[in-house]
């Protein structure tokens, strides 16, 4: 039996979806712990895409579970268009569970993140305007309104109109924007029951009986290392925790129970939304990499910023997830470059550091230090044994585990199931 957590190492859209999926069909529960559908990923099996946002990936296996945590927040309109959409695609859904204690995103959440968007003007996070931020500030602050709250229609009804008389006032007054009626929300939310209820449980209790029955378990976040509200590159950050340490605030699974953490790292780096980039390319290069790593956002279609490896932020996210592995993903993405650049290390006022600066002001003023490698220019995406890469490309991947001081468990060299190379089997050990 093994429990594995799966982060993000870099700014999120590493490719944890596929990773998931595959390492999924030898699991028994896929297990969300955070974000919302401010994110997503892909999944492609044989000829068929599956675009994601809130259920697990191993949904697409008959016999996995398939855990939505309390750490997540649920936007019930968006959920069912999710499971309409597998329905669609001949995906039976019979193995989901839903946190009673995760939060729910209301009307009033979206229009407080496009607002507060626009005021910010160049300030701007870059938010999805999912309203993901603002239904974690109702949590916080102790004025949120939870799964379970649907399933009694008088306290839903009472926190839905306490709600809707603060947030009127915000809108209306900080905002000058339409305010809500709150028997519409009641009315629309109790709509969403009949389709979700017999999902909700105490998801909590339902994990730690999977894992003392021995089975294996697979924890699942969204965004990435450098997008935790923590211990991300702050203020542009999301406003949960993708790192490992969310997973048992997230899930209700104690700490001692976790056995291996696996960071998923692309061979270059991306980013969405604003913020410092020190490898940012904004030349042929990063376009390049844009068009050939098809680096276009699943939720919001966003075009992603592209530059090369940075080992000083992977670096810093073994460190703050105490990663016990890596995997690879879209190494075939730089097939054709004649030389490849890591960056190891950033100057900054004259000197060079080698530990990630979460500080805004710091990192805005890095300049990257490269180390150039010589490429491979061969094709990588159908070799199905490590052996047989490229020397080149043996020596670059050698070179990443070295400075990131952290194993290659997996290697991904495409977006197929089969374009995989297992170095190392998290699961039988």
């Amino acid at each position: 039996m093994s429990t594995i957590v799966v982060v993000g190492t870099q700014w999120g859209d590493e490719g944890k979806g596929k990773i998931t999926d595959m390492i999924g069909e030898e699991t028994d529960a896929v297990v969300r712990y955070q974000g919302g559908n401010n994110a997503g990923h892909t999944v492609v099996v044989g000829d068929k895409e599956y675009k994601l946002h809130l259920i697990p990936s191993g949904i697409l296996y008959d016999n996995t579970k398939c855990v939505i945590g309390n750490g997540v927040v649920i936007d019930p309109k968006v959920l069912i268009e999710e499971l309409d959409y597998l329905a669609e695609k001949g995906v039976e859904v019979n193995n989901l569970y839903i946190s009673s204690k995760a939060h729910l995103i209301m009307p009033y959440h979206r229009s407080l993140d496009k607002a507060e968007e626009i005021r910010k003007a160049n300030g701007k996070i870059g938010t999805t305007g999912k309203g993901i931020g603002p239904v974690y500030m109702d949590k916080i602050g102790r004025f949120g309104i939870r799964v379970e709250d649907l399933l009694d229609e008088n306290v839903f009804r009472a926190k839905v109109v306490e709600a809707v008389e603060l947030k009127n006032l915000i809108l209306e007054k900080v905002y000058s924007l339409d305010t809500f009626e709150a028997e519409d929300i009641v009315e629309e939310y109790l709509g969403y029951v009949s389709r979700i209820e017999d999902y909700i449980t105490d998801t909590s209790l339902l994990i730690n009986q999977e894992i003392e029955a021995g089975n294996n378990i697979l924890f699942e976040g969204a965004q990435g290392t450098l997008l935790d509200i923590d211990h991300g590159t702050y203020p542009f950050v999301t406003s949960s925790n993708p790192t490992a340490g969310g997973v048992c605030s997230g899930t209700g699974v104690g700490p001692t129970k976790i056995d291996e953490i696996l960071g998923i790292v692309k061979a270059y780096t991306t980013r969405v939304g604003e913020g410092p980039f020190p490898t940012e390319l904004e030349d042929n290069i990063g376009e390049y990499l844009r068009e050939k790593g098809h680096e276009f956002g699943t939720t919001t279609g966003r075009a992603r910023r592209c530059g090369w490896f940075d080992a000083i932020i992977v670096k810093y996210a073994a460190r703050i997830n105490g990663l016990t592995g890596l995997a690879i993903t879209k190494l075939d993405v730089l097939d054709d470059l004649e030389e490849i650049k890591i960056c190891t290390g950033y100057e900054y006022k004259g000197e060079v550091i080698t530990e990630f600066p979460t500080k805004e002001e710091v990192l805005k003023e890095c300049k990257p230090v490269y180390e150039i490698l010589p490429g491979w220019q061969s094709k990588t995406s159908d070799i199905k044994d490590y052996d047989k890469l490229p020397e080149n490309a043996k020596k670059y991947l050698a070179r990443l585990s070295e400075l990131t001081d952290t194993k290659i468990s997996i290697l991904s060299i495409g977006p197929k199931r089969n374009q995989t190379i297992v170095l190392d089997n998290l699961l039988n050990k």
